[in-house]
């Protein structure tokens, strides 16, 4: 067997984890309690081809999602979307305490209705999984009954109706969940102001070092990567708490930095992109004029009479 396997359907899915064959061959809802996973899909890397929504109640056992491992916590939900890397490590549910579930669903269900052009508004699909959605009880609950929804609705005989009633659901459940995760970020405010606070310092001393010609301007992923964050959940953090997403933090940066240059120096606009690390300095130029309202030898001109 090659080192990474890729499954593509909802059927293969099924035959994995030596379920029945599937109601729906482009959604599927299972629960944990039900799956008997087959030895040779065990511990190795897997591509899912899926949109997957799980719900976790675990005391042993980890995932490995890209270079970060996460130990589940009881009451947790990821998500990962089509051409992501996971291997499941001798994952077990909580003796006792079953109720996890997984929602998988392939992206031509959605491909031709409004939930497909939209469906990158949910971030979340793009978190880290030590960025998960932990729930309250009535939490679990909300998304459950609408989980049984869509059970319900792919178990009955088919018809016209059938599949927007399930995407409707299912977008449903995503928008209960981007309401969860808003409460998450409020209720994690201490933690996340000092996050914040972090990121503005590191960022300020990135932007007044003296080689940035050198290494360039931060990027998104740099600045994540520095906070071991996956950069869709840094910016949504940065959004909640500050109004500014992570690029805009970056160019705040940019601007307040060349501002002081051309004040200060008699370095050309050229010069002065390239001390900032860009390496375009007409790129430089159109985001100075589009922050500022000016080209930015017109602004040292303006401030200099």
């Amino acid at each position: 067997m090659s080192d990474i396997l890729r499954i593509g359907t909802i059927s293969q899915v099924h035959e994995a984890l030596q379920l029945p064959k599937p109601n729906h061959p482009q959604v599927s809802v299972f629960l944990h309690d039900d799956i008997i996973r087959r030895e040779e899909y065990r511990n190795i890397p897997i591509i899912l081809d899926l949109y997957q929504i799980t719900f976790k109640m675990c005391s042993e056992g980890a995932i490995q999602y890209g270079r970060n491992s996460y130990d589940f916590q009881e009451g947790t939900l990821i998500f990962t979307r089509p051409g992501q890397v996971l291997s499941f490590r001798d994952v077990r549910e909580d003796d006792g305490h079953g109720g996890g579930w997984t929602l998988l669903f392939h992206p031509d269900l959605i491909r031709k209705s409004d939930l497909g052009c939209n469906i990158e508004r949910y971030r979340f699909f793009s978190y880290d999984v030590n960025e998960a959605l932990h729930l309250s009880d009535g939490e679990k609950k909300t998304l459950l009954d609408i989980i049984d929804k869509i059970i319900d609705e792919y178990k009955a005989n088919l018809d016209r109706h059938s599949q927007k009633l399930i995407i409707s659901n299912i977008e449903l459940l995503l928008d209960y969940c981007i309401r969860f995760y808003d409460r998450q970020f409020y209720t994690r405010t201490n933690l996340n102001s000092d996050l914040v606070s972090r990121f503005e310092r590191w960022l300020s001393e990135y932007m007044e070092r003296e080689d940035l010609k050198e290494y360039g301007l931060p990027s998104v992923s740099i600045c994540a990567e520095h906070f071991n964050l996956s950069p869709n959940y840094l910016s949504d953090l940065l959004k909640k708490e500050t109004g500014k997403t992570t690029q805009e933090h970056i160019h705040y940066y940019i601007i307040e930095r060349a501002k002081t240059i051309l004040l200060n120096s008699q370095l050309s606009v050229g010069e002065i992109a390239y001390e900032l690390g860009f390496e375009y300095p007409q790129y430089f130029s159109k985001l100075f004029k589009s922050k500022t309202g000016f080209a930015p030898g017109a602004f040292r001109d303006f401030n200099e009479e």
